[in-house]
């Protein structure tokens, strides 16, 4: 395993032994029962990815199951709702992805309270945001994309995990401040809107967790 997600995982597991666990006592008998980690998005995706290794860390490290449950819905939307209506025993950990602060800023009501809810426990990971398109493109940089997408004014689309993520926040910064005549498609994550695009694709394809990823997506 690569030496800074170790230490990163490593980090991650005591930091949730900390912040799940307040009080002397109760630090010395939890986890008391399997615990489990809410991802609010389908599963494939980055976040998802993310937390299946941080699980296995974890279970490593206490001797209990902690377990993932995909809740997808709504942008992140009702899986952290799940997350805010679980018992504050410790044994229910939410995922948390930007949308967790995007989200008040696009819906006019959310199911749960962002700042009363739920507390952070730590920055567990980071990811960079990449541009990548279909390879029958004749496009093999920016400029080449944006040009390719003015000549041909309503023809390509682009797709997201979402509306509100990353991607589609990304897609709109870039539609905006290029005069781009391109269309939204969300899907309900990252993984099912990979396979199913045909044109142009934002993608957070690397992070400090798997360097490794980001020299395929060159």
């Amino acid at each position: 395993m690569n030496p800074r997600r170790r230490r990163l995982l490593h980090l991650l597991a005591g930091a949730a032994a900390l912040s799940a666990v307040p009080g002397r006592a109760r630090a010395q008998s939890w986890p008391t029962r399997p615990v489990r980690i809410i991802v609010p998005f389908q599963p494939g995706g980055s976040t998802d990815i993310f937390a299946r290794l941080a699980a296995q860390k974890l279970t490593e490290r206490f001797g209990k199951q902690f377990y993932i449950e995909n809740i997808a819905g709504a942008t992140g939307n009702v899986g952290t709702a799940q997350a805010a209506r679980a018992a504050p025993d410790g044994h229910t950990f939410l995922i948390a992805f930007s949308s967790y602060v995007v989200n008040p800023t696009l819906f006019a009501k959310l199911p749960f309270d962002p700042d009363k809810d739920l507390a952070p426990v730590t920055l567990a990971v980071s990811a960079a945001n990449a541009v990548s398109v279909n390879p029958s493109l004749p496009a093999r940089s920016l400029q080449e994309l944006v040009a390719l997408i003015k000549s041909n004014p309503g023809k390509y689309s682009y797709a997201s995990g979402g509306v509100g993520t990353q991607g589609h926040l990304l897609g709109e910064m870039l539609r905006l401040s290029l005069a781009l005549d391109l269309v939204h498609v969300p899907f309900n994550g990252a993984a099912p809107a990979t396979p199913r695009s045909s044109g142009v694709r934002w993608r957070r394809p690397c992070s400090r967790s798997k360097p490794g990823n980001c020299e395929r997506w060159r």
